[in-house]
């Protein structure tokens, strides 16, 4: 990394550079940042763009899909024009267009527990906008042992929930202290089964970037052992803490 910014950057990045908590030295620790995004939809889009936007040093992208109509309306790196094509391959196309200072990696693929440690091992932070507890649970019990950052989303309807984990620290708690496992069903906080209104998925996935770039800058107050609640069709927003288990 350089130990200064250069002409482009100052300008491309001139209205975060003035807030007192970023400054070229918060800069910089964007810039050098790595983070995974593992799904690429209603949440992974906006947190992606987000990201590339503020200046992320490099960003992943992990997801086996194809865009297909019913994606449109909630993710905002496709439109029509991109139709069966895979999700990951438009995505690094777009969001290298907005910033071609980041590199972008790009996996089409499902994570498992064949390739989870292969993909994540070199990110700092994961950012999880999946829409099912299986892989949940999988990012979170990775992250938990490896002591990783983790950045988890879940929305339908006009609700969302948002968790942090800073692993590093051992007093965390983990996902599964909130959701049981063997009581979780994916119908819950599920918008293929329940439905969502777009905005729902802008605003959360939003915020996921927002903790993910607090976690970089180490700025700001923690989700620590608390979840954010957001229910939009009444415009109330609440933390409620849990304890580890």
């Amino acid at each position: 990394m350089r130990n200064s910014l250069n002409k482009s950057q100052i300008e491309r990045f001139s209205r975060q550079l003035v807030l007192k908590n970023i400054g070229p030295k918060g800069q910089k620790k964007i810039l050098s940042s790595k983070v995974l995004i593992v799904g690429i939809g209603g949440l992974g889009c906006p947190a992606a763009e987000n990201l590339v936007r503020a200046g992320i040093g490099t960003i992943g992208l992990i997801d086996n899909d194809t865009v297909n109509l019913s994606n449109i309306h909630r993710q905002s790196l496709f439109n029509s024009k991109d139709i069966k094509k895979p999700k990951v391959n438009v995505a690094a196309k777009k969001l290298k267009e907005i910033n071609p200072l980041t590199i972008i990696k790009t996996y089409k693929s499902r994570l498992n527990q064949n390739n989870i440690n292969q993909i994540i091992k070199n990110y700092e932070i994961i950012i999880d906008g999946t829409d099912n507890f299986k892989t949940k649970f999988l990012i979170n019990d990775y992250c938990l042992k490896y002591k990783k950052k983790l950045v988890t989303g879940a929305i339908s309807k006009f609700d969302g929930h948002i968790f942090t984990f800073n692993f590093k620290d051992n007093k965390t708690a983990s996902l599964k202290s909130f959701y049981q496992e063997k009581e979780i069903s994916d119908d819950i906080l599920n918008c293929e089964f329940e439905g969502v209104i777009g905005t729902t998925a802008s605003i959360v996935g939003a915020t996921q970037a927002n903790e993910a770039l607090k976690l970089i800058l180490e700025i700001g107050h923690s989700l620590k052992n608390q979840i954010l609640i957001i229910d939009l069709l009444n415009l109330n927003f609440r933390k409620v803490r849990f304890k580890k288990k």
